[in-house]
């Protein structure tokens, strides 16, 4: 997976490549100029005879060598060759095909979960029906027909007709605003998207407009036969009775999640808290947890919710030591995995990047450690937890609906022979500009990114069963670059830190 930082410093370097391109070029075309109009001038000039013998050897010069110096010109060469040198250089920094639909699947979730619409979208602007925006940037950017379309492509790809409807209607009334101007850059063109909404049309039933836009992609291009032929056979079956009338598509749900609309509403739910009323009970107070460790600087604990039990502390690391445990997992992280059965692969309802850093990696590490041992009271020890996990969510990245304990005594968990999953510590790493909140789906709350604070709750009962209420899941990041540190501790070597209770139902 790329990383869109270090995209960005590479095509910082290509611009400076291609601004040295064009210095260069622009040097050249202004000699170009300077000898067009010296030829010129003597052409229209009535008193440049060829009878003058120096006019004359001037012609047979210019033609024997002057003008194949300027049309097979070396410094033009150079200049290109120089400009494919600076491509080489960060060729290996440039994303893939892989990125590219990754790129393109992250926005078409960030339009499923926070409700966005696609004009909306391509026009900059984040902001779901009858609400405020979700998200404000300081400039805005704009998509082009030409990006609209790469991301209907993705959808059309992959059969999923109702992302590739909405995405390739965009580009098809971008594209004829612009009719006729051409950029560069552009890899398609209007004629491309009717072509592909109007097979999306079909495939999705709704043949008399799928007849419709073929019929306007023969005006552009009238000798395209494989269209010719689709037009034919749109309306045999319109005169059969086929497809006259469709039925609204209906979302894809890929991952068959059955909490889908109440993850949805929780990650487009402001601050994601419910009513006031419901929230008497929490508080907000200065813990040590009975640890010399803490004596001097308590712990900020703010009860987020009782059942299930979270707890939100703030300032709970610094800012240096922060950017320390990012700086010591960049160099490792790699594709996020999750447990399946008894292995271990890579899921689209996880998409993030992780590395594993033990105490030993840095001083930070291991402090951070007793930092966490000291606030919970649990023994954190190998093999009593887990190393800690660093996660870098990019644009779009997300993990929808799971529990942290395993819910199956053949999971991976279990090879660490320390028991389940009893509790989760995360910390944010860094601030969001919008999204990434993290959603607790049955317990019907999400707390927001909070910089530098740690969430703490409980995943196992005292009676060791997993608590329900725990499905959580990391909302997509809608703005910014989510960083967060996961601690899982195990159950044994808890016995007495965290005993059992005397009512079997707790």
């Amino acid at each position: 997976m790329l990383s869109v930082r270090g995209a960005l410093g590479a095509e910082r370097r290509l611009l400076r490549r291609l601004r040295s391109y064009l210095v260069d070029e622009s040097s050249r075309l202004r000699r170009l100029r300077r000898f067009y109009e010296k030829v010129q001038a003597l052409h229209q000039d009535p008193e440049a005879s060829v009878d003058n013998p120096l006019l004359a050897f001037s012609l047979i010069k210019r033609l024997h060598s002057d003008w194949p110096n300027i049309i097979y010109s070396d410094e033009a060469t150079a200049n290109t060759q120089a400009l494919h040198a600076g491509l080489r250089e960060v060729e290996q920094e440039l994303p893939g095909a892989e990125d590219l639909e990754g790129a393109a699947k992250a926005l078409m979730r960030l339009q499923d979960v926070y409700a966005l619409s696609v004009q909306g979208l391509a026009r900059g602007v984040f902001r779901r029906a009858g609400h405020p925006p979700l998200y404000s940037p300081g400039r805005r950017a704009a998509l082009s027909a030409d990006d609209c379309f790469h991301v209907g492509k993705v959808a059309y790809d992959t059969g999923d007709y109702y992302h590739s409807i909405a995405w390739l209607e965009e580009a098809v009334s971008l594209f004829r605003l612009s009719y006729g101007s051409w950029n560069p850059e552009d890899r398609s063109s209007l004629e491309d998207a009717l072509d592909h909404l109007a097979f999306s049309y079909f495939m999705a039933g709704n043949i008399s407009h799928a007849l419709s836009l073929s019929m306007e992609f023969l005006r552009y291009d009238p000798s395209n036969q494989r269209v010719s032929r689709n037009v034919a056979k749109y309306k045999k079956l319109l005169e059969m009775g086929t497809g006259a009338s469709a039925s609204p598509l209906q979302r894809p749900n890929s991952t068959r999640l059955q909490s889908r609309d109440a993850y949805e509403e929780l990650c487009q739910r402001p601050r994601g808290q419910p009513a006031p009323e419901r929230l008497l009970h929490l508080s907000c107070s200065y813990e040590t947890n009975s640890s010399p460790y803490l004596l001097l600087q308590p712990a900020k604990k703010e009860m987020v919710r009782i059942q299930p039990y979270v707890a939100l502390y703030h300032d709970f690391i610094t800012d240096a030591e922060a950017e320390t445990i990012k700086g010591l997992a960049g160099p490792w992280l790699q594709r996020s995995v999750v447990a399946s059965g008894e292995k271990q692969q890579k899921a689209e309802y996880r998409i993030s990047k992780s590395a594993w850093l033990k105490d030993t990696a840095d001083p930070v590490v291991r402090a951070l450690d007793r930092r966490m041992a000291a606030l919970t009271g649990l023994d954190l020890r190998p093999p009593y937890a887990e190393y800690l996990q660093v996660v870098n969510y990019g644009l779009g990245g997300h993990y929808e609906p799971h529990f942290d304990h395993a819910t199956s005594m053949k999971s991976p968990l279990y090879r660490m022979k320390s028991g389940n999953r009893i509790a989760t510590i995360m910390i944010y790493l860094s601030a969001v500009e919008a999204g990434g909140s993290t959603a607790f789906i049955y317990a019907n709350f999400s707390v927001p990114v909070v910089k530098n604070a740690a969430l703490f709750w409980w995943n196992l009962r005292r009676n060791g069963n997993g608590d329900g209420d725990t499905l959580h899941a990391g909302c997509p990041v809608l703005a910014g670059d989510k960083w967060v540190a996961n601690k899982w501790i195990h159950e044994h070597g808890q016995e007495f830190r965290r005993p059992c209770s005397a009512d079997p139902q707790d």
